[in-house]
């Protein structure tokens, strides 16, 4: 399956919840809810028009999470009216940036003395599992863009930040693992002459 027909099928999607969206609120499940049945639908055990191998695909995988994220981090972007200089960005750069990065370690700590992963596998990990995602909770997210709420705000703006805030985890754990470079006088010279396991 080609890149244009998986951007006509995720487009053909997104237009009609985005046509819909006043007969959804009336129904007591979230967008997310229903975007995972349509993937489930759609996918192998389904109608199997799209049946994709992560292996086989994996470049067109990537370009449509990859947009998937733009668009949804822009949607959230735009319903966050405040401008950076405003105090009300201190709780949800903290929450993004701090808690994610004890949460990261802590998950990381866990995997390595509890389940055996390597240092690399493990910030990976903590990586992957530590952002939260509360923009896909309609229930606390800001509305429009004068919303003024500090509890919404403040989730709604992390939910949007702690992407950007766990890449640099995401590619340490790569580098870690050998998938990444992680540069001069880096990591990297822990990890010579071991084995890929061993990092």
């Amino acid at each position: 399956m080609t890149y244009a027909i998986w951007a006509l099928i995720v487009g053909a999607l997104l237009t009609t919840m985005a046509l819909s969206v006043a007969s959804l609120r009336r129904l007591p499940v979230s967008t997310a809810m229903l975007y995972l049945a349509a993937g489930f639908g759609l996918g192998p055990a389904g109608w199997s028009l799209m049946s994709p191998d992560p292996l086989t695909h994996s470049a067109i995988l990537e370009r449509v999470a990859e947009g998937a994220v733009l668009i949804s981090l822009f949607a959230v972007g735009l319903r966050l009216g405040l401008p950076l200089s405003d105090k009300g960005w201190h709780l949800p750069a903290r929450l993004a940036v701090v808690s994610m990065t004890i949460t990261v370690a802590l998950i990381a700590g866990i995997a390595m003395l509890g389940l055996g992963f390597s240092l690399g596998a493990a910030v990976l990990l903590g990586a992957i599992l530590a952002p939260t995602d509360p923009v896909l909770a309609s229930d606390v997210q800001v509305v429009e863009a004068g919303d003024r709420d500090r509890l919404r705000f403040s989730l709604t703006g992390e939910g949007g930040l702690n992407d950007g805030a766990a890449f640099p985890f995401v590619m340490l754990g790569l580098g870690l693992l050998g998938l990444h470079d992680l540069g001069t006088g880096g990591w990297r010279s822990m990890c010579s002459g071991r084995s890929l396991a061993a990092c």
